[in-house]
């Protein structure tokens, strides 16, 4: 079964009928997004489910997941108005104002506060529904808030878990992580069949498998950090643990390919020199529209920076407009232009430049710093580069391959321009 994210499906593989997932959420947010797809994936397959809402009364659900409040397959049991609204008038009013043409079910529990009777409610509606359900418990932490203490929460747990296993249903379970004792998680990760951390560190939300029933992950136990925007998740990480994002590495190559310190990319992109030496250093990740602008000032397909390559298999031609001058390190500007002929961000096992360098100009060092073969075919004009003491003279045609050693000088000693095509073999 799906939870709504390819993503999640891939590092997970996918969730079986009789899951409970407990998620330990870490800022207390950060499961919303997982409970509010699985309920949209469900509702779509017309599956029932059923959420178990202590910390949130019907209004605020309702609000938050918008029109999914509008199928017949969702019952929302309320176990918040007579728990942690106290019965108030305020909460009370929902059920006697006049309703919209909603068509989910609202069940009000009378006494959230006997977990005998939360079950006894929940398992009720279940034997109204046919098929495999879903459930979601929103939160053991609003539950322990309420009846007392872990031991009551375990031994909940311990008695709902392996029922709804039985059952065929799918369960997920919100745990505030701090809120929590060692021992508890302990005993939850045992009886559970899928066990998943989510963090917040240094404005970076990351998500852990801790445990995972009948999956042969290699991904188990180590953070795969992800982003989220207007309910989708992207995630760092493909199926197995596989592709990383680059970003950090990969804007550092850019920033200085193009001659740009991180002050000067900081202010064309409208964000803080500290913002680009913490993207650059992967403490952070970038927002949506700053990314969106980097790729822009760079001349790169937003893409470049993830794991898929942009969409160039196959391509044969690439345009005059793809080209994107770049500064050669340690060379003053006014000695020498480069031009990149390919786009950036095209995997290939070579990168092609045009190379001009004014008459008159010495270079006291090769044009790049680069592990691997180099080839030049010199276009116009004519060159001298010395290798080990020896000069050698190239003169339009010639063709220059290196293997290990590279260049200690060039010189133009001409009266024009020399232009020269140079290829890194990667």
């Amino acid at each position: 079964v799906t939870t709504g994210f390819s993503g999640l499906d891939d590092i997970l593989d996918g969730l079986r009928i009789g899951d409970n997932v407990v998620w330990y959420d870490d800022a207390g947010s950060l499961a919303s997004i997982f409970c509010v797809n699985l309920l949209r994936t469900s509702l779509d397959q017309r599956k029932s489910l059923i959420y178990i809402s202590f910390d949130h009364s019907p209004k605020s659900i309702l609000e938050r997941i918008g029109e999914l409040g509008n199928s017949r397959y969702l019952t929302i049991l309320d176990c918040f108005t007579n728990g942690k609204g106290e019965g108030s008038d305020v909460f009370q009013q929902f059920y006697e104002a006049k309703q919209s043409k909603r068509q989910c079910q609202i069940v009000k529990v009378d006494e959230p506060e006997n977990a005998d009777h939360v079950a006894g409610a929940f398992y009720g509606l279940h034997r109204t529904m046919k098929d495999d359900v879903r459930f979601i418990f929103d939160s053991l932490t609003g539950m322990q808030e309420l009846w007392g203490g872990e031991d009551q929460i375990l031994k909940f747990y311990s008695h709902a878990c392996p029922r709804l296993y039985e059952l065929n249903t799918i369960a997920y379970w919100i745990v505030e992580k701090d809120a929590h004792s060692q021992r508890l998680k302990a005993h939850l990760n045992k009886i559970t069949q899928v066990a998943i951390d989510l963090s917040l560190k240094r404005g970076k939300t990351s998500l852990t498998v801790l445990k995972a029933e009948k999956r042969d992950l290699e991904i188990l136990n180590r953070p795969v950090d992800y982003w989220n925007k207007d309910n989708e998740i992207l995630f760092e990480t493909g199926r197995n643990g596989g592709g990383r994002i680059e970003l950090g590495s990969r804007l550092k190559e850019l920033r200085t390919q193009r001659g740009l310190s991180q002050t000067e990319l900081a202010k064309l992109v409208g964000v803080t020199p500290s913002t680009i030496s913490q993207v650059e250093s992967n403490l952070i990740h970038p927002s949506l529209p700053a990314l969106f602008k980097m790729s822009e000032v760079l001349s790169v397909h937003v893409n470049y920076f993830f794991p898929v390559s942009p969409d160039q298999i196959g391509q044969v031609v690439f345009p005059a407009s793809d080209a994107v001058g770049v500064q050669l390190a340690g060379i003053a500007k006014e000695k020498i232009s480069s031009k990149m002929l390919t786009p950036v961000d095209l995997d290939s096992k070579t990168e092609s430049y045009i190379i001009e360098i004014p008459p008159g100009t010495k270079l006291p060092s090769h044009f790049f710093v680069h592990k691997g073969e180099e080839m030049g075919y010199l276009i116009s004009g004519e060159l001298t580069l010395t290798m080990d003491s020896t000069a050698h003279s190239v003169g339009p045609g010639d063709m220059v391959y290196l293997t290990m050693d590279v260049p200690q000088q060039w010189e133009n000693p001409g009266d024009e321009p020399a232009e020269l095509l140079w290829i890194k073999i990667k």
